[in-house]
């Protein structure tokens, strides 16, 4: 903790003297998963400024700084959300209040995506926030969420700091991911933890970083193996994020967390805890020569982007490749891998918003050979709600997909239509069906207060039907602002922002590497057709960033791969260079996983709107488990790997 104290005394340093540097002070979080319907609206304000967030809480301060952008699109959104964030202004204020009563279903019980850690059988929620801010510098936030069987102070944090370096300390929530309902690696699905953090909400350089550290407490567990035996404590959890914003519109992050020590495990040396962070293969997994003793933890990591295309239709796509742990040789390649999609559309037909997001991952998220707990507080996951839904210590994958639809009726009010459904795999320790659930809310503001009704019901993985019929009431009503200053013509797709779509041939081979000591083998090289859907938004003169999806067919099987980063430098003749990575998902038995990567050139107004593409593909090391009786065996590794190389002759028509 040291070297935590140290920080802590260099931050206050450097808030004693921010006034003389001219520097912003601290800045409030917004309540995150407490208070729906404006944090609706403070998403739309963001991708209508431009800004893509790529963690959350969201500083109030980034909303404020959206907002000159946003408004030039939509006034009147723009007038609720500064009403909104005139609750943080002032020495001392209400930031939020909010009940709820609910009639439930005893049996059985579910977890509640990203609650807090509540669940389905809780009659009744309430949750609070205030705050005392004594100068720019200091400030003081007091809060809570309560419900029946867990409380937490969520929101009780002191910050003292700056913009460039500002210190949390308390229950501060921390959302590792561009995903409004799930994260893979960090959430609100369980109750918060106390930590100490140092962040920054003002970018840094002209690539405009970001930053995040932190430490945190775990609960208690009995069930941390050291040598040969359990040992009791609390394990504690450092996450580490850095980002970068370099051109408008694009962002793009890398996030790691570990859980180490605890009992006898004891806390380890600052430079344990740098080697384990940044060389996970030579010092956090277990092998011939590190012992479970000598191993550090337990890690997670994640690569994260968000898109916003601009235009009459403003939409925000993100993607975020996590793992459990790392693959094959050397420190960035991801094992036990997740991919996660995602789409925001924040206006649709001027009264509705529309949110799907998909995730699906491999075996070991959220369990450990040495923290059986593995990485939970109080029964719940830290990270994706899917994981709940599962027997306990059951290290299965699974595939999920939310719908949220949001509808502002003609007669006032906020109406919204969830949807999510949950595919657990067939190898695990239980037997398990499709669960799925279905959600009604409707929220109507009136004279200061909102209030509604939110109906739940759906049927869990081990086939058992379950309902919530919830009435709440929360402070404030400034989401409610009637009507809409944005026409249909009133934003136009600025120049050098397309979208389009791709169909032609790939030309590919397959390496693989069985892991059960026979020799690799090479595929006949095969042709098949091509699909590809994509975005892209000029950022200089010659430069345009995008993303893209990619649908294949590999030795038979189906390669589905996204572009987080999808460049291309346009010269003055029709000509163009591209480059691109991401991650790509091989169909197999049970899904694989692995970076991808790629070049190629493109031949502009072949006809006027359509592109010839020729693209070199590279997916590296996709990998996975040997989990079912059919695969090959599991000596000398508990994994398979293919290698796909592939060419494609494409035609893009943009529109």
């Amino acid at each position: 903790m040291s070297q935590v104290l140290r920080c802590i005394v260099i931050v206050c340093l450097l808030a004693a003297v921010a006034p003389a540097l001219a520097a912003r002070g601290v800045s409030p979080y917004l309540p995150l998963h407490l208070d729906p319907e404006i944090e609706r609206q403070i998403e739309r304000v963001l991708i209508l400024g431009d800004k893509p967030v790529i963690t959350r809480p969201i500083a109030a301060a980034n909303v404020l700084d959206a907002l000159p952008a946003a408004c030039k699109f939509d006034a009147i959104l723009c007038r609720n959300v500064r009403q909104y964030l005139e609750r943080y202004i002032g020495t001392v204020g209400l930031d939020h209040a909010s009940a709820e009563g609910a009639s439930t279903d005893d049996v059985p019980v579910v977890a509640l995506p990203d609650a807090h850690g509540m669940s389905t059988d809780s009659p009744w929620r309430v949750s609070a926030l205030a705050h005392w801010q004594a100068n720019d510098y200091v400030l003081l936030n007091l809060g809570g969420v309560a419900y029946d069987g867990g409380s937490v102070p969520t929101g009780s944090v002191l910050s003292v700091g700056f913009e460039y370096a500002q210190l949390d300390i308390g229950w501060r929530d921390h959302w590792f991911s561009p995903f409004t309902t799930s994260a893979m690696i960090m959430s609100t699905q369980a109750q918060t933890l106390p930590s100490i953090t140092l962040s920054n909400y003002a970018p840094l350089t002209r690539f405009g970083l970001h930053y995040e550290v932190f430490l945190a407490e775990m609960e208690e567990s009995d069930r941390i193996v050291f040598e040969d035996r359990f040992t009791s404590g609390n394990p504690r959890l450092a996450g580490l994020r850095f980002s970068i914003e370099p051109a408008p519109g694009w962002s793009l992050s890398a996030n790691r967390m570990m859980q180490y020590g605890g009992g006898e495990r004891g806390g380890n040396s600052f430079s344990d805890f740098l080697d384990a962070l940044f060389k996970p293969h030579q010092n956090d997994n277990a092998n011939d020569n590190l012992s479970n003793e000598e191993e550090f933890g337990n890690q997670v990591a994640a690569w994260t982007s968000r898109f916003i295309f601009p235009g009459p239709t403003p939409f925000a796509v993100y993607f975020e490749y996590a793992g459990e742990d790392n693959s094959y040789e050397g420190n960035f390649r991801l094992g036990n891998a997740s991919l996660s999609v995602g789409i925001t559309f924040p206006r649709l037909w001027r009264r509705f918003d529309l949110t799907y997001e998909a995730s699906e991952w491999q075996n070991g998220w959220y369990t450990h050979h040495i923290y059986l707990d593995g990485l939970t507080n109080e029964g719940h996951v830290l990270g994706h709600w899917g994981a709940d839904l599962r027997q306990q210590d059951d290290a299965v994958g699974a595939q999920t997909h939310l719908l949220r639809l949001g509808w502002e009726p003609p007669f006032g009010g906020l109406l919204e239509l969830r949807a999510r459904t949950i595919d657990n795999e067939d190898y695990g320790v239980a037997v398990y069906e499709r669960g799925y659930d279905v959600g009604l809310a409707y929220s109507r503001g009136f004279k200061g207060v909102t209030f509604g009704v939110d109906l739940l019901a759906g049927r869990d993985v081990f086939g058992e039907d379950y309902s919530r019929l919830a009435g709440f009431v929360r402070f404030g009503d400034e989401w409610a602002g009637t009507g809409s200053a944005l026409g249909d013509s009133d934003l136009e797709r600025p120049l050098g922002a397309e979208l389009f779509v791709e169909a032609g041939a790939t030309a590919s081979e397959v390496q693989i590497r069985l892991g059960d000591g026979s020799p690799k083998t090479r595929t006949d090289a095969a042709i098949a057709p091509h699909l590809g859907l994509g975005a892209r938004r000029a950022v200089s003169r010659h430069s345009d960033l995008g993303v893209r999806l990619e649908l294949d067919e590999v030795d038979g099987e189906y390669l589905l791969a996204v572009r987080a980063v999808d460049y291309r430098y346009r010269f003055s003749n029709p000509l163009a260079l591209t480059a691109f990575a991401g991650a790509a998902r091989y169909d197999l038995a049970t899904p694989a996983y692995g970076y991808y990567i790629g070049a190629g050139m493109q031949w502009r107004d072949l006809l006027k709107g359509l592109d010839v593409n020729l693209d070199f593909k590279y997916a590296d090391k996709v990998a996975r488990d040997k989990l079912l009786p059919t695969d090959p065996g599991t000596d000398p590794r508990p994994d398979s790997f293919y290698d796909v190389t592939a060419a494609t002759l494409s035609l893009s028509y943009r529109f």
